[in-house]
């Protein structure tokens, strides 16, 4: 008798443990990751792996898994493995990297894409735009000129890819500007341009037209103001108080450079710019500081790049911290939802706060809450 209890509890301790394991298994994260493993882009996709694997160490839980496949920084070859996880049972995918190879996936009915672009228009309804979007640059830039009480505006906008982005940006941001104009990144050309945005030729006439109306004046002053003129190159007021210029590295200083050759100076008007990464670069641009711009939090960036080469002995790019946060807010809504409802996770209203910043979710769309940072005597400080 007593043997044949043994018997009974051994069986039924071994289905309790077949059951646990089963259910262990249903419960798991499976997490796809669709980046370029090889070819041009290999190097970025290794580190993006890398920074999500410091992640699931640093999350600490055994439920979550990866499953890293190859994009090749192709649309096809991104479909083929979207297909691969897809038959693995993955409903949740970081990737792809770059929006070109997304344009297939919306085949793939029950898979979230969590795409590191930061483009927003023209998205498959399975795909989520995760990057630093316009949108979420022009709301951080919007609470600066509130808080400053900045009253005109004016956009500057280059004619490459990305101007539709920009304008999409300026409507859902509700940013108020006075005007915006479209320019040609050619130099002589942008030059040109930036001249007729600021009149700089009529600004440069009147000083002209003021210096020889004082000298043929009886103005007892008129030998010291007609000197204190002729160190100017302009008089006249600009129609505007701050100056957004949507463009970045040497195109920037380019119309930076511009605007002080048609004697527009930072250190009378607001120059604010889009999310620099922190360019070093600028710092040393002294002549056209103080220039300001959105960005992600700069310790936290500093403190996940020194754990990331402590780990890999290498420094991560920036869209490795982003896929280190993404890793997170997928195991956040994980605890607050049904493993199988965590697509649905992205339509409803959602906040997470990452490394990078506040993630704010809704309509299959993130938005990233930015710091904002001022370039001035070349030293960065943190305004908010």
């Amino acid at each position: 008798m007593i043997k044949i209890f043994k018997i009974l509890f051994f069986l039924v301790l071994s289905f309790i443990l077949v059951l646990g394991q089963a259910y262990t298994q249903e419960n798991k994260i499976k997490i796809g990751l669709l980046v370029p493993l090889t070819g041009p882009n290999a190097e970025l996709g290794k580190q993006i792996l890398n920074s999500i694997r410091l992640a699931t160490k640093d999350i600490n839980s055994n439920q979550i898994e990866i499953y890293p496949k190859d994009t090749q920084s192709d649309p096809n070859k991104a479909l083929q493995s979207a297909i691969k996880l897809q038959k693995m049972g993955v409903n949740i995918v970081i990737g792809p990297v770059f929006y070109k190879n997304i344009i297939y996936l919306d085949e793939i009915k029950d898979i979230t894409f969590l795409s590191l672009t930061n483009k927003t228009l023209e998205i498959p309804e399975n795909v989520v735009s995760a990057g630093i979007n316009s949108t979420s640059q022009l709301n951080t830039i919007k609470k600066f000129i509130k808080l400053n009480q900045i009253k005109k505006t004016i956009f500057l906008i280059p004619n490459l890819n990305y101007d539709l982005e920009i304008k999409n940006g300026i409507k859902h941001s509700k940013i108020k500007t006075d005007k915006e104009y479209f320019y040609d990144i050619e130099p002589t050309k942008l030059t040109k341009q930036i001249e007729k945005i600021t009149n700089y030729d009529i600004r440069k006439q009147n000083l002209y037209d003021e210096i020889t109306r004082l000298e043929k004046s009886d103005d007892l002053n008129k030998e010291k103001k007609i000197e204190n003129l002729k160190k100017r190159y302009t008089i006249g007021n600009l129609n505007f108080d701050s100056i957004i210029i949507a463009d970045f590295n040497e195109s920037l200083k380019s119309v930076v450079t511009s605007l002080l050759y048609s004697d527009v100076s930072p250190k009378e008007k607001y120059f604010i710019t889009f999310n620099q990464w922190f360019d070093d670069s600028l710092l040393k641009e002294t002549i056209s500081q103080p220039i300001y711009y959105p960005s992600i939090n700069k310790k936290n960036l500093i403190d996940f790049e020194t754990k990331f080469k402590k780990q890999f002995n290498q420094k991560p790019n920036h869209l490795s911290l982003l896929s280190y946060d993404l890793v997170g807010l997928i195991y956040y809504l994980s605890i607050k939802n049904e493993l199988s409802e965590i697509n649905k996770s992205f339509k409803k209203k959602n906040s997470f706060k990452g490394k990078i910043g506040i993630f704010d979710i809704e309509n299959n769309k993130i938005n990233h809450r930015l710091n904002f940072y001022k370039v001035d005597d070349g030293i960065l400080k943190e305004i908010f």
